[in-house]
């Protein structure tokens, strides 16, 4: 039975597979959970609701929001803010849960829906299944349970949250140093970061320079954002800029772009925050978690440094379970998705960007010099849509070929093969010293997964 939940929430096209009708399903089984568990204080519970600039959020808020009304669960609304926002107020205003309409760093076509617990905590696997379960009753009667669906004064409201974006700008300025004397290029991805992530900037002292801050809905993602940043490489060149930051659409990861317009991916900024943490004594444990897609070369750094190494599968939920049973202070993902477990519960690309932003200005050293402490590895991936990802991952042929590419890289290369956690795909990795070879290996492993469909 297909799940609806994957990795990061529900996931799918809007209106086509992520419809007006399963969100309100959502809402109900989501609400009828909560109020079950009493997870909340007070006379009525409530769950605030954020979401992304794609053209379909409103529709599905709407949709999402009437069916938690609809089994006596209030909504605050919070409009267009970044995913970490929505954890933020959700812990703040002491909701019962949070929740997110975006797919992230997805084309504007797809969304999603993604929930945060009261403590600002991704809802765990086991609530989601409990919530899938009452998802599918739902589908099935129309109704949760009979009985449990209020009238009159016990129906839900609806309140529009007139202080969010503001809420959340102060919590983030207070972990801020002062931005003075930088350049920064700003790109938004035309998503969530759009009516923040500049005006935060400047209000620290830095002279901003936004790209993509467009909210038209379509063009989220487009050629932008922390997936493609090469346009900002080059406005940080032609505006002799000190960096520049790429958000993706729900701004819940960054990625940086040094003075020389020369990527930096979030294993080199862990990194450089990792370092300069661990000097001023503040790295608790002397540990960075991270996945199995981090690089060779920042795991060869770290230990170097004195730094231990805790691997979690991929997904930033892993990532702060991990962080949370070692009691370590940060961690994330090549990706961008960075937590620093001082001041939040998940992973926030502003914060880590004022987080890189600090060391700059502590260190007094450009961000090339900082981002030279580790020799990245050459790494390629590459995707294939497949049929079934549990059937093709576990057939005897497929085996084989991970193993032959693994044999031929030896100790100084790695393969990982792993199911796209939101998609029908199997993405395949490879790093080591040579990308020709990487990149024939990898091939291989392809064809071999192809041929199995």
């Amino acid at each position: 039975m297909e799940k609806f939940f994957g990795t990061d929430g529900v996931r799918g096209v809007a209106n086509r597979d992520l419809t007006p009708e399963l969100a309100m399903y959502i809402g109900q089984a989501a609400a009828c959970h909560l109020v079950r568990q009493g997870t909340y204080e007070g006379p009525r519970a409530k769950i605030i609701i954020g979401r992304d600039t794609r053209v379909s959020g409103g529709m599905l808020e709407a949709a999402l929001a009437a069916g938690i009304c609809s089994m006596g669960v209030d909504v605050w609304l919070a409009g267009v803010v970044p995913t970490p926002a929505v954890a933020f107020l959700t812990r703040t205003y002491e909701a019962c849960a949070g929740v997110v309409i975006s797919a992230s760093h997805n084309p504007a076509p797809d969304n999603g829906i993604k929930f945060f617990s009261n403590l600002g905590y991704k809802f765990p696997d086991d609530v989601e299944e409990d919530i899938e379960v009452l998802i599918r009753q739902g589908i099935a009667t129309g109704v949760m349970t009979a009985g449990e669906r209020p009238v009159g004064s016990g129906v839900g409201r609806i309140v529009p949250m007139k202080q969010a974006e503001e809420r959340y700008m102060e919590f983030l300025k207070a972990t801020a140093p002062s931005l003075e004397g930088l350049t920064v290029v700003v790109d938004c991805a035309n998503g969530a970061a759009g009516s923040i992530a500049p005006k935060l900037f400047a209000e620290l002292g830095a002279c901003v320079i936004p790209v993509f801050d467009s909210a038209d809905g379509m063009s989220i993602n487009v050629l932008c954002g922390s997936t493609h940043p090469e346009t900002l490489a080059q406005k940080v060149l032609a505006c002799h800029a000190d960096l520049g930051l790429a958000f993706d659409g729900d701004a819940d990861r960054v990625i940086a772009v040094d003075e020389n317009g020369k990527i930096v991916d979030g294993d080199a900024i862990m990194l450089i925050c990792a370092l300069s943490m661990k000097e001023r004594r503040s790295l608790k444990k002397d540990t960075l978690v991270l996945t199995v897609m981090s690089n060779l070369g920042l795991r060869r750094a770290l230990l170097e440094n004195g730094i231990k190494i805790e691997e979690t599968a991929v997904g930033d939920r892993y990532v702060l379970e991990r962080l949370i049973e070692s009691g370590a202070a940060l961690g994330g993902e090549q990706s961008g998705h960075i937590i620093f477990t001082d001041y939040a519960k998940t992973g926030d690309g502003m914060l880590s960007a004022l987080k890189l932003m600090e060391v700059i200005q502590i260190k007094k050293k450009k961000l090339s010099e900082l981002a030279s402490c580790f020799t990245q590895y050459p790494q390629v991936i590459q995707n294939t849509h497949v049929k079934d990802k549990a059937a093709t991952m576990n057939h005897p042929d497929v085996i084989a070929a991970i193993a032959q590419a693994q044999e031929r890289l030896g100790a100084d290369g790695r393969v990982l093969v792993r199911p796209s956690g939101t998609e029908p795909m199997i993405r395949v990795m490879l790093e080591g010293p040579n990308k020709d070879e990487l990149d024939a290996i990898a091939q291989e492993v392809i064809d071999k997964i192809d041929a199995v469909q």
